[in-house]
């Protein structure tokens, strides 16, 4: 008789568990293993372990060569998802304890496959990230990350960039068209911040700054509002400060 305290027990699905104990069998031989030590490794019989790999192989979570089993490609974009998204989350909480440090919205983005992309952003109800009231991706040349993004593209590639999102105007400060745009950008010290002020959002002035990720262009940025612009510059060098120190470390990789 089941009675109120009784321990629900789960419902368990055997064949998942028997494919999961192929696979992990399967992930401790780099060089893969032949189906009857799989089976044998996974306490399975024979058969049972042969219709379990023929189903995983057919999903592509493994694949057969030379009478070997090793992980396919579905179960590598598992494995490469799950420490892209380890290395992110730990990015994000880099970024939480620089916004509270600096006191300001921090953002990451890297420029990849063409287009800008804004990969993290820690902020805060009190000190909000500035809305994304009109494309980010389409309006690189109007704000802080998008122009320290294209600054450190070759000629080539800021040129088709710009041929598929052209300048204009977005405020009464923004850069007003495609050659004073280039002219800045050439303009440009290496490594030093790159500041926009009222380009993008009215009320807000951003700085960036560029990042070293391999062969990725990639910037880390804050916002501020105008009424406190004094704090930009000794804020964003703050942030420069931090982020040297963790890229001696290992989190901002080319994984971001």
């Amino acid at each position: 008789m089941t009675t109120a305290s009784s321990t629900a027990v789960p419902t368990l699905i055997g064949s998942v568990q028997r494919a999961l104990k192929l696979l992990e069998a399967v992930g401790a031989h780099r060089d893969g293993a032949p189906a009857k030590q799989l089976a044998r490794e996974a306490g399975l019989p024979l058969p049972t372990a042969y219709h379990l790999l023929r189903t995983l192989t057919h999903e592509g979570y493994l694949r057969r060569e030379n009478g070997v089993f090793l992980f396919g490609a579905a179960a590598e974009r598992l494995v490469n998802d799950g420490a892209l998204q380890n290395r992110r989350s730990r990015m994000t909480q880099s970024l939480g304890r620089w916004r509270d440090i600096i006191g300001a919205p921090v953002y990451c983005a890297v420029y990849r496959d063409g287009e800008i992309e804004l990969v993290a952003v820690a902020d805060t109800p009190a000190a909000p990230a500035v809305e994304e009231w009109a494309a980010f991706q389409e309006t690189g040349h109007a704000h802080a990350i998008g122009q320290c993004l294209l600054s450190q593209l070759d000629e080539k590639a800021r040129e088709d960039h710009l041929d598929r999102y052209p300048v204009r105007p977005l405020t009464r400060y923004s850069v007003r068209d495609r050659p004073a745009l280039v002219e800045r950008l050439r303009s440009l010290e290496r490594a030093e911040p790159v500041v926009e002020r009222q380009e993008y959002a009215l009320g807000t002035v951003c700085a960036a700054i560029p990042i070293t990720a391999g062969f990725t262009a990639a910037a880390m940025a804050i916002s501020i509002p105008l009424d406190q612009e004094e704090r930009l510059l000794p804020a964003v060098e703050r942030l420069r400060g931090e982020v040297a120190s963790l890229l001696r470390s290992f989190v901002f990789s080319i994984s971001i």
